[in-house]
């Protein structure tokens, strides 16, 4: 009896069952970079190793998207997107998207490339937004996506599974990340450290894609390996709507073991916010009263769908901006802009500011679609610390802190996020230059820490 992530290792390293904490060594069906190919460019002539040698061992199974840096803040950043403009060409990758179709993790499923009871891999910690469409999908380190582009290989230590069950009907205003971020404060953001979760329960199946992936994207928060949905009607529809490819989804079997499982009642839920400096120190919306803010963002690979635009647009019907308060909105992705135009979401979300009326739709929607992480968003928004908002539409908000107070708060964020989502990410370099020359086996002997 196994769990949907158990099945999908199981499937991937071509054995009929595995077990919690087994070593297996499993074959990548699609992998994912987002952008920064130059980057293991750079680590692999760090450790000696000819680039020329390196080839994608499967055209058809690897994406590289342009998405962090958009526009480029400096002349670094541009000549960084130069040389992976130029490395996509010399490595010969199909599947390459500049910054124009939008955010890596949106582009993905948008392109066809995400497909039920797959295994993927992503040199980003969100990369596990595809569990949403019942894929097996973890972030690994730029080393590591330069063994699985060379091979079509890596190995994992099979995690163990959690199961929440949200039950009832989510009331009006909360919305997928309030459950996610409950979870946090009641829990701990480590309750899911290096295991799978399973997302079940009556509130769950309710729930657009749009809200899944949202909670998928977010599993990484709780420390989470993979963060699962079984594939219903709804996922069907949409993968089979986006690639005519084959594809099995997976379903954990009656009796499968789970290390916990928490059930909870969703109708029970109220708003939640993320105060100062973590994801799971976690309030009631109307427990805090008033706080002022300095800005709004509704954006990045965990917000900007359709959805969200679309609740923000209701929500600022027939109000104003503060004039003390920066509101920016982006989509996730071009596809996404052009349903919002379609849609009249760009002209309903026309607000006055003042005297003066103003687009704030416009300021990001206007250009490329870019992700908005932690640790690239304080480059590219103003002073936008770790302070997060729920209600799924602001995800960021810059407070009263002074600007010092908040510079700190997004340095400790992106140490405590890196050292959560990536600390256990780390390839040996040495036995994959002994490999590239030859010399060893991909499925040799296995570090103790596996990704």
């Amino acid at each position: 009896m196994m769990t949907i992530a158990e099945k999908t290792l199981a499937r991937a390293s071509g054995l009929d069952e595995v077990s919690p904490n087994q070593y297996v060594t499993a074959k990548i069906d699609m992998a994912m970079m987002p952008g920064n190919l130059q980057t293991m460019r750079r680590v692999l002539a760090g450790a000696g190793i000819d680039e020329n040698l390196l080839k994608v061992w499967d055209p058809e199974r690897f994406v590289l998207v342009l998405d962090h840096n958009v526009p480029p803040e400096n002349v670094r950043s541009a000549e960084h997107d130069k040389l992976t403009r130029e490395g996509a060409k010399k490595f010969g990758v199909k599947h390459f998207y500049d910054v124009y179709p939008g955010i890596g993790h949106q582009v993905m499923h948008e392109k066809g490339h995400v497909r039920p009871g797959e295994l993927i891999v992503g040199a980003d910690s969100h990369t596990v937004t595809y569990g949403a469409l019942n894929a097996a999908s973890t972030g690994i380190g730029v080393s590591e996506m330069a063994y699985v582009i060379q091979t079509g290989e890596l190995w994992f230590r099979v995690p163990e599974t959690l199961r929440f069950e949200i039950t009832g009907k989510l009331p009006e205003a909360v919305h997928s990340k309030d459950i996610i971020l409950n979870i946090a404060g009641t829990y701990g953001a480590d309750v899911a450290q290096y295991k799978a979760i399973e997302w079940t329960g009556s509130a769950v199946g309710e729930m657009s894609l749009d809200g899944r992936l949202t909670m998928a994207n977010m599993s990484v928060e709780l420390g989470g390996k993979f963060g699962l949905f079984e594939a219903d009607e709804k996922t069907m529809a949409y993968v089979q709507s986006r690639t005519n490819k084959a594809f099995e989804p997976l379903s954990s079997d009656p009796g499968a073991s789970y290390a916990e499982t928490y059930v909870i009642d969703g109708a029970g839920l109220e708003p939640q916010v993320a105060l100062p400096h973590s994801v799971g120190n976690v309030e009631k919306a109307s427990s805090i009263g008033e706080i002022k803010i300095g800005q709004a963002v509704i954006a990045s690979c965990c917000h900007g769908r359709i959805e969200d635009l679309e609740i923000a647009a209701r929500m600022m019907k027939g109000r104003k901006v503060h004039p003390g308060v920066r509101f920016y909105a982006a989509a996730a992705s071009l596809e996404i802009y052009r349903q919002a135009m379609e849609k009249g979401i760009i002209e309903a979300l026309k607000v006055e500011l003042g005297s003066l009326e103003t687009t704030s739709i416009s300021t990001l929607l206007h250009r490329a679609p870019h992700c908005t992480c932690p640790w690239t968003s304080s480059r590219r928004m103003p002073s936008s610390p770790s302070n997060s908002i729920s209600g799924k539409v602001c995800e960021r908000v810059t407070s009263s802190l002074p600007v010092e107070t908040s510079a700190a708060a997004r340095v400790e964020n992106r140490r405590l996020r890196w050292s959560k989502s990536w600390g256990f990410a780390s390839l040996f370099v040495s036995p994959w230059r002994e490999f590239i020359s030859g010399t060893a086996s991909p499925s040799g002997s296995m570090p103790p820490n596996a990704p």
